[in-house]
C-alpha cells in the first residue's frame, strides 16, 4: 500500500464518520514537489457536491503570511522599514492612544504609549491591538464608542485603541490588517491589486484574491459550525464592498494555491521560476522577530468563533509566522513556521526537513474539536508518508 494511501484512509474516515463536513489537504517536500492531494466529503453539510482538491475556501488568518511577503518586499526595496514609526505613514496609528478601562463616570481611561507602533510591532502581534475574539476588554470600549466590528469591512473598525504600550507584551490582533495599509500607502495600490501583481502572478496562484470570480464561487464550500447538537450550515456574513482589504483575514484560496505560497517560502523566496523575496528576507521572517516576549494563551471571549487556544512555551512569531522552539510529536522540526485561519484551516512549513502541508475545512468554532485533532493526524501521517 503507498504510504500517501494512509492519509486518503485517515482524512477519508473522518468525513465518513461525520466529524467534518468534507477536508482537503495536500503536502510537499522541497525535493519532490507536492506529493499527497486529496479532498473527501461534501463542500456542504447534505450537499451533492463533493469536496475537490480545487475547492474554493475562506483562508481567513492565513492571509496574514501574504500581507507580510508584501510588506517584506517593500522592505526589501526601501519603501518601508521594520523599526520606525509606522505613524508617519498611518496617522492613524500616530496619535492611537491605550485604553485603561474607565472612570467612575463612565468614560474610558486613555493614555499616549510609550513609544510609537512600527511595523515590527504590527507583524508580530506586539502593536498593543487585541482581537474581541479573544479579549473582552476592548468590546465595552467598542460598544461605548459605537466602533463597528472587523468583519463590518469599514475602516473604523480598526480605530480601536491599544491596550498595552507596543513592544511590551503579545496578542494576536488586528496589526497586520493595518501593515496591509502600510502596503497600500507606499504602493498607491489596492491590497489585493498589490498581491496579485506581486506574488499571486508571479507564483500562479489563480485561484487567491480578496473577490474572485464566478468560477470560483462556484467552487465555493459553505461555512459550518458545531455547536450542541452537533454541526450545521452557518450563514457568515461578508461585505460586498468593503471599506478596506482585510490584510490580517480576508483572502479566499485554495489548498493548491496554498501550498505553492508555502513551497516559495521551503524554496527561500523562489518558485516556479519567479523570485517574490530575497533568501536573506524568507531567513528573517523565519526567525524570533519579538526578542524576549512569548506567545501566550487565547483564552476565548466568543466560544462560537473560537475555543481557547493553546500553545507551547516558549513560542515566538517570526515576521508574520508562529515558530515552535522544539520539535513536536507529529515529526515537526523545531523552528518551523506556521499558522492557521478562523475556519479551521492551517499549515506548516518546516525548513529543516523540507516538508510543509496545507489543510483546509469551513468550520467554527477554531480549534474545534474535530478538525484539530484531524490536522494533527494529517501532519504525522505526512511525516510516516515522507519516511
Amino acid at each position: 500500500m503507498p504510504a500517501t494511501d494512509a492519509i486518503s484512509n485517515l482524512l477519508k474516515r473522518a468525513t465518513d464518520a461525520g466529524d467534518v463536513p468534507g477536508v482537503i489537504a495536500t503536502a510537499a517536500t522541497k525535493d519532490g514537489g507536492v506529493f499527497y492531494e486529496g479532498a473527501f466529503g461534501k463542500r456542504s453539510l447534505g450537499g451533492a457536491a463533493p469536496m475537490t482538491v480545487d475547492t474554493v475556501v475562506r483562508i481567513a488568518s492565513m492571509t496574514k503570511a501574504v500581507t507580510g511577503a508584501c510588506a517584506m518586499q517593500l522592505v526589501e526595496q526601501g519603501k518601508l522599514t521594520l523599526d520606525e514609526p509606522i505613524g508617519k505613514l498611518l496617522p492613524d496609528l500616530a496619535g492611537v492612544q491605550v485604553f485603561e478601562g474607565f472612570d467612575d463616570k463612565g468614560e474610558p481611561r486613555l493614555r499616549a504609549p510609550k513609544r510609537p507602533i512600527t511595523l515590527r510591532h504590527l507583524l508580530t502581534h506586539t502593536s498593543g491591538h487585541v482581537y474581541d475574539t479573544w479579549n473582552a476588554k476592548i468590546t465595552p470600549y467598542r460598544e461605548k464608542a459605537g466602533i463597528p466590528a472587523t468583519d463590518s469591512g469599514l475602516n473604523a473598525a480598526l480605530r480601536t485603541p491599544l491596550l498595552f504600550d507596543p513592544g511590551e507584551d503579545w496578542e494576536y490582533s488586528i496589526g497586520i490588517d493595518w501593515a496591509g495599509k502600510a502596503v497600500e500607502a507606499v504602493s498607491g495600490m489596492k491590497l489585493g491589486e498589490y498581491m496579485k501583481a506581486n506574488i499571486f502572478d508571479p507564483l500562479g496562484m489563480t485561484d487567491s484574491g480578496f473577490t474572485v470570480g464566478e468560477d470560483q464561487n462556484a467552487r465555493r464550500a459553505a461555512i459550518h459550525a458545531r455547536g450542541p447538537d452537533g454541526l450545521a450550515p452557518f450563514e457568515r456574513k461578508f461585505p460586498d464592498k468593503p471599506e478596506y482589504e482585510a490584510g490580517g483575514g480576508g483572502l479566499s484560496s485554495t489548498v493548491g494555491d496554498y501550498i505553492t505560497f508555502t513551497q516559495m517560502i521551503l524554496h527561500k523566496g523562489t518558485f516556479n521560476g519567479a523570485r517574490v523575496l530575497k533568501p536573506e528576507t524568507v531567513a528573517l521572517m523565519s526567525q524570533n522577530a519579538m526578542g524576549d516576549l512569548n506567545v501566550r494563551a487565547l483564552k476565548t471571549a466568543q466560544p462560537m468563533r473560537s475555543r481557547d487556544v493553546d500553545f507551547i512555551d516558549g513560542m515566538k512569531w517570526g515576521l508574520t509566522f508562529l515558530i515552535n522552539p522544539q520539535p513536536l510529536d507529529t515529526g515537526r522540526s523545531a523552528n518551523s513556521l506556521a499558522w492557521a485561519g478562523l475556519m479551521n484551516s492551517y499549515y506548516w512549513i518546516d525548513p529543516a526537513k523540507g516538508i510543509t502541508g496545507v489543510f483546509a475545512t469551513q468550520i467554527l468554532p477554531f480549534c474545534d474539536v474535530k478538525a484539530l485533532p484531524l490536522f494533527w493526524d494529517f501532519e504525522r501521517a505526512v511525516y510516516d508518508a515522507v519516511g
